[in-house]
């Protein structure tokens, strides 16, 4: 159902991505360009909205954001309206806070929210939207694992971000006999580590997916010593696990709507190599390293492709609904469905596995 529309809303949530400036000002320029709408950035995420700070866009103030990395609205991952941390008698408590979020767009004269994030910033933007606040959503994850679309911007920059990694402690690999890990981010999906173990030339590659037997990654060393190879370069998933343990969790973050946070899984991997094959092993953890920075120019296209689509939907008065790509074609799926969905994680015997597999990559299973 359509309607009129004269102002309207864009916030990014959760962690930062390659790509969130890109389409800030797709959603902008297309937005006055074509429609003549007035956009208003809301800052700081989902405190933003609670707090009522925002900033009116125009296309001089997202000019120049094209190759600019992180997000010039900012961004939380910690903020939930429907779980929000309130002072209340002199004490701390959560509580439901979404109707002042809801109170606070209608104040503004916001039409329509366009609201960028990951399945926990998404999962808000469906209660928003069942508050009958006309939402549009874009997906937003470097992790690539968002159900109903096939690729997220900011994945491939992380991947070329992961590839030079690998480059870089191949060479120092082969000067020093060792065998060199790199951990990548993903959380319990690992198209990153797949697709930049792939890219990187790794001997083998860790998934979450494919829990690992240290052992058979121990032979592949071994069979590569054997053959005059004394380095290795191995890429691990952070979460992926050996298949007689669990994942390695760096912390946990309580005040956090995802409150576990994976991480270290590369060092266990290192330690386990050098006392199996004898060579000094070190582990490198690339972090957040793999969201920072300038976008790729796939993921510049890319974006901007999402957010000129959000509009769209919003003209049609799709509301309620996520810009999805899907083949070369983008489209929409509604956000019932893509947060009811599971994550969308690498396929054990899906191509690009059994394709490594094939030219000597080992996966430890």
């Amino acid at each position: 159902m359509k309607t009129t529309i004269k102002r309207i809303g864009i916030m990014t949530g959760g962690g930062d991505c390659p790509g969130l400036n890109p389409v800030i000002r797709a959603v902008t320029k297309t937005a006055i360009n074509e429609h003549g709408w007035e956009v208003i950035g809301i800052r700081n995420g989902y405190k933003g909205l609670y707090d009522n700070d925002w900033v009116k866009l125009d296309s001089a103030s997202t000019s120049g954001l094209l190759h600019k990395g992180g997000t010039m609205l900012y961004s939380s991952n910690k903020d939930n309206l429907f779980h929000y941390l309130v002072e209340e008698n002199g004490e701390m408590v959560y509580k439901d806070v979404s109707d002042v979020g809801v109170e606070n767009i209608k104040n503004l004269g916001i039409d329509v929210m366009f609201i960028i994030g990951g399945d926990g910033t998404l999962t808000s933007a469906r209660d928003f939207a069942r508050k009958g606040v006309n939402v549009i959503a874009i997906p937003k994850t470097i992790d690539n694992d968002l159900a109903s679309t096939d690729t997220t911007f900011g994945f491939n920059t992380a991947v070329g971000v992961a590839t030079e990694a690998l480059d870089r402690l191949h060479t120092t690999a082969m000067s020093h006999h060792r065998i060199m890990v790199l951990e990548v981010m993903g959380r319990y999906a690992g198209w990153i580590a797949l697709h930049a173990g792939i890219a990187g030339g790794a001997d083998a590659i860790l998934l979450p997916e494919i829990p690992y037997d240290i052992h058979k990654v121990a032979k592949k060393i071994e069979d590569r010593k054997a053959k005059g190879k004394n380095f290795s370069v191995i890429v691990v998933g952070e979460g992926a696990k050996p298949v007689d343990g669990e994942v390695v969790v760096r912390e946990i973050i309580e005040d956090s709507p995802d409150p576990i946070r994976l991480g270290g899984i590369g060092l266990k991997v290192a330690h386990d190599l050098e006392k199996l094959c004898g060579n000094e092993a070190r582990a490198t953890i690339l972090g957040h390293l793999q969201r920072g920075g300038s976008p790729s120019s796939s993921d510049r296209i890319l974006s901007t492709r999402y957010g000129v689509a959000a509009v769209k939907l919003a003209v049609e008065g799709k509301f309620g609904n996520m810009v999805t790509l899907k083949g070369d074609q983008m489209s929409y799926d509604s956000l019932e469905n893509v947060i009811g969905r599971k994550s969308k994680n690498v396929n054990p015997n899906g191509e690009l596995v059994e394709m490594a597999k094939s030219i000597g990559i080992v996966f430890g299973d």
